[in-house]
């Protein structure tokens, strides 16, 4: 029975034993909006970003991955290249606080078993819960911004990044992340309250985007995997 049960762990070593390694780590970085208030370059980190993240490594070519990450999305329409946002001159600040779960695929095989010096692109995708406030503006005063605290949405994560093991057990990685929200209110511009009188503006058929740019440093541990008996 044992010889029977170590064959079986050798034709299928992704599905046992390799699934045990895991990877901790942090991000840093940047996170930048793009919506009906201010810049609408995807790629413009205004404000630190931060947060923590977990990979259940099931191959090498691909991870479950799950993370915490959280910033200050903001918006300034004096800083937008358009005329139009320039002579409105709107702002707004908002606490993005973000949960996310889903699969990250690597190009190239990337093995945490052997020790060599690897690396290779990666994208991820799956899906997110995050908690903003809900602004609003009155027609009568459309510069002072009321919020209704702790509102929630979900997202769309669109990742790609490239990534390194820089030892035997620490991976250093790099990132671009765009989120695509069912929501079109982090700026305020199409607010869901019951309030008579509250100002809608822009795009009302464009949900917003927000988007985090930084490293990830994660540490390695787990099982090594199955090696079959001679």
């Amino acid at each position: 029975m044992k010889k029977i049960f170590n064959l079986l762990l050798c034709f299928f070593p992704l599905i046992t034993l390799n699934a045990q390694i895991n990877e901790i780590g942090v991000f840093f970085g940047g996170s930048n909006f793009v919506g009906d208030v201010g810049k609408t370059t995807y790629i413009s980190p205004e404000k630190p970003a931060f947060g923590v993240l977990y990979k259940w490594n099931r191959s090498p070519r691909h991870a479950w991955r799950f993370s915490y990450m959280q910033s200050n999305i903001s918006g300034n329409d004096f800083k937008s290249d358009e005329t139009g946002r320039n002579q409105r001159g709107y702002r707004f600040d908002n606490d993005i606080k973000e949960f996310s779960a889903g699969l990250e695929f690597n190009f190239f095989d990337f093995n945490l078993h052997d020790y060599h010096t690897k690396i290779t692109p990666y994208v991820f995708t799956g899906l997110n819960y995050f908690i903003f406030d809900n602004l609003y503006r009155y027609t009568s005063n459309p510069n002072v911004i009321y919020a209704q605290k702790n509102r929630s949405s979900a997202a769309i994560p669109i990742i790609l990044g490239i990534k390194s093991n820089i030892s035997p057990r620490f991976v250093l990685g790099a990132e671009v992340g765009a989120r695509y929200t069912f929501t079109d209110n982090i700026d305020g511009s199409n607010p869901n309250t019951s309030y008579t009188q509250i100002l809608k503006f822009g795009n009302l058929n464009n949900n917003d985007w927000y988007v985090f740019s930084g490293l990830t440093l994660t540490y390695t541990f787990g099982q090594k995997p199955c090696y079959c008996p001679e």
